[in-house]
C-alpha cells in the first residue's frame, strides 16, 4: 500500500471547557501512534498508511470525547499518488 499524507483537524465542542486541551489530547494519540506527523497552527499532517491513519484518526476523535468534548466535527484531507508521497518532497524548498 502506497505512503499518503493524511490532514487531520479536529474541532471539539466542550460546554465551558478548554477546547485547546482537547484538542492536545488528539494530538498525543497522533504522538504516541509512531507515524511520521507535523503539528501546524490549523492541523495536524501524518504520513503513512491510508488504513492505519484512518484508525489514528478515529482513536483521535475519541480521545477528544473521553477528554470532554460533548462533540467532535472531524476535518479529512488525504493526498494519494499510487508511487506514495512525502510530507518532505513537499515542504523541502521552503526549509
Amino acid at each position: 500500500m502506497p505512503i499518503v499524507n493524511l490532514a487531520l483537524q479536529v474541532v471539539p465542542k466542550v460546554n465551558g471547557g478548554n477546547s485547546y486541551a482537547v484538542v492536545d489530547k488528539a494530538i498525543e494519540v497522533i504522538q504516541q501512534a509512531g507515524v511520521k506527523y507535523e503539528v501546524g497552527a490549523m492541523e495536524t499532517v501524518m504520513e503513512g498508511e491510508l488504513d492505519h491513519l484512518i484508525e489514528i484518526a478515529k482513536k483521535a476523535q475519541e480521545a477528544c470525547i473521553t477528554a470532554g468534548a460533548l462533540e467532535v466535527l472531524t476535518y479529512i484531507k488525504i493526498q494519494y499518488r499510487p508511487e506514495g508521497v512525502s510530507m518532505d518532497e513537499k515542504l523541502a524548498k521552503y526549509r
